[in-house]
């Protein structure tokens, strides 16, 4: 017996396909929130520390993107922002990166802040 593919099996097939080969080719969007699992709040609290595209978010990377929201934004990001944009960046959606990716993403934010607080004890920051 044949296997009756319809359109919607066949998409969901090569989404994820597609999806590695877009991010792959370092195509970037033109706007923060146009990224899967970002919309028009999260682009506007990226903006407001100075994030405005794809190319700077994926070049600061989501845990000093992070980090800087922490410190300079007027709302304070949860952990589930941190996987937004982590899922923004890999192409997958924020719940899949926050049961497979949270304890790792958690020790490197754990990371930054201790090598912060020394660079600052130190007197380089």
């Amino acid at each position: 017996m044949a296997v009756v593919r319809t359109p919607l099996i066949l998409a969901n097939h090569f989404l994820p396909i597609m999806r590695a080969l877009y991010f792959s080719r370092g195509v970037h969007l033109a706007k923060l929130r146009d990224l899967k699992g970002l919309g028009p709040k999260s682009e506007k609290l990226l903006i407001e520390v100075g994030i405005h595209t794809e190319k700077e978010l994926r070049e600061i990377g989501a845990i000093r993107a992070f980090i800087r929201l922490k410190r300079e934004s007027n709302t304070k990001p949860s952990l589930n922002f941190l996987y937004a944009m982590v899922g923004a960046l890999e192409g997958e959606h924020w719940l899949n990166i926050a049961r497979h990716e949270k304890g790792q993403l958690i020790m490197e934010l754990e990371g930054y802040r201790e090598l912060e607080k020394l660079l600052n004890t130190e007197g380089v920051l």
